[in-house]
């Protein structure tokens, strides 16, 4: 057989037909979950206990964007009145939840696929240095020690400790400037139980009941303190550390095969893995500080995005972003409705959901092997 028939598929296309068609798959499947999250965004916010359609929603929308031509009355499909009340929580309070959920979910997700390529574990997520742990010790300080108050403060809070977490274990991992996956693994271990017991021991030695309240449900993970500002502030952190997984993602495919063969094919590991190491954990800190510690996405949605789209970061990246936030996005709506008017922390959602996924992932792994 000949190498150009070997470049030939069964029906005799060709290697480069053959690489198109691969490439076309995943950029269909990108597509739609650009359309499934814009729709399922605008089905969100309509979700509430007050009774607000979607044709309200996109009133609401396009007056505050400066759209008017856009409304459903100037596209020649009837007329609509929206109360201020309900445009209030519509603007003010649904969609930047809803938003929130998406920018939360969707860089947790991405950061899991990188920290999982980056450290040639699959059970690696977002949280695997110690971050939410530091988070969780600065928000705890603030909300109980009284340094502070307000979603502002408790923000600042949880990111300059999951900043401080961060870096202690970078100086424990690395030597001589080179970051081991092995000792960060470790480091960031040891670093979170630390936190942890520092978070208990604080919680346990104020002992004021609503201050603990208050604690437990920000530890839980929650997104119902979600404004603008939260918005902008992950939407700020996202798009740039979006930008360098991206830059970075032909690098990942290299590290899939380990170090060794990533420098063999020109790859500059100790500086990429570094660059995407402190990108990917402040990234973390950020959105920690803005919804709490909310597990299970970053070690799922990679996985189930690979099933979906291969293991080209080109695509799994911005796919696992999508898929991230329209998980969060649904399972936020379902924290707040299926028990109303109690709600839920949206971190016990997915917990729920994700240990018999977690379970079954590794008991078809252990299968596999």
């Amino acid at each position: 057989m000949t190498a150009i028939e070997t470049r030939r598929g069964v029906d005799g296309s060709s290697g480069t037909e053959l690489a198109q068609r691969g490439q076309r798959r995943p950029l269909a499947l990108l597509g739609v979950g650009v359309v499934a999250l814009a729709v399922s965004c605008l089905v969100a916010v309509a979700v509430g206990q007050a009774d607000i359609g979607l044709r309200e929603v996109w009133t609401v929308v396009t007056d505050r964007l400066g759209l008017s031509f856009l409304r459903v009355d100037a596209l020649g499909l009837g007329g609509t009145q929206v109360s201020q009340i309900d445009a209030a929580v519509l603007w003010n309070l649904r969609l930047p939840r809803a938003l929130t959920a998406i920018m939360v979910g969707g860089g947790l997700a991405m950061v899991g696929a990188v920290m999982q390529t980056l450290m040639r574990n699959p059970m690696a997520d977002p949280y695997l240095l110690g971050i939410s742990s530091g988070a969780s010790l600065g928000a705890v300080l603030v909300i109980v020690a009284g340094f502070g108050g307000g979603m502002v403060a408790v923000s600042g809070g949880a990111f300059l400790g999951a900043l401080g977490s961060f870096l202690l274990v970078l100086t424990i991992a690395q030597t001589s400037g080179v970051i081991r996956p092995d000792r960060a693994i470790l480091a960031g271990v040891a670093v979170g139980a630390f936190f942890a017991a520092c978070t208990s021991f604080v919680i346990v030695w104020i002992a004021d009941p609503h201050k603990t309240l208050g604690v437990q449900f920000w530890l839980s993970g929650s997104l119902a303190g979600a404004r603008h500002d939260s918005v902008l502030i992950a939407l700020l952190a996202l798009l740039p550390a979006a930008a360098i997984c991206w830059w970075a993602s032909r690098a990942l495919n290299a590290f899939a095969f380990g170090a060794d063969a990533a420098a063999s094919l020109g790859v500059e590991v100790n500086k990429i893995r570094w660059l995407l190491l402190v990108g990917c954990s402040l990234l973390t800190g950020v959105l920690v500080s803005v919804s709490g510690a909310i597990g299970f996405i970053g070690l799922l949605v990679p996985h189930a995005v690979r099933f979906l789209v291969g293991a080209d970061h080109r695509y799994l990246l911005p796919a696992s972003v999508l898929v991230g936030g329209l998980f969060l996005l649904w399972v936020d709506v379902a924290a707040r409705s299926v028990f109303a008017p109690r709600e839920l922390p949206v971190g016990v959602v997915t917990a729920l959901i994700g240990v018999p996924v977690f379970v079954w992932q590794l008991r078809r792994r252990q299968r596999a092997a």
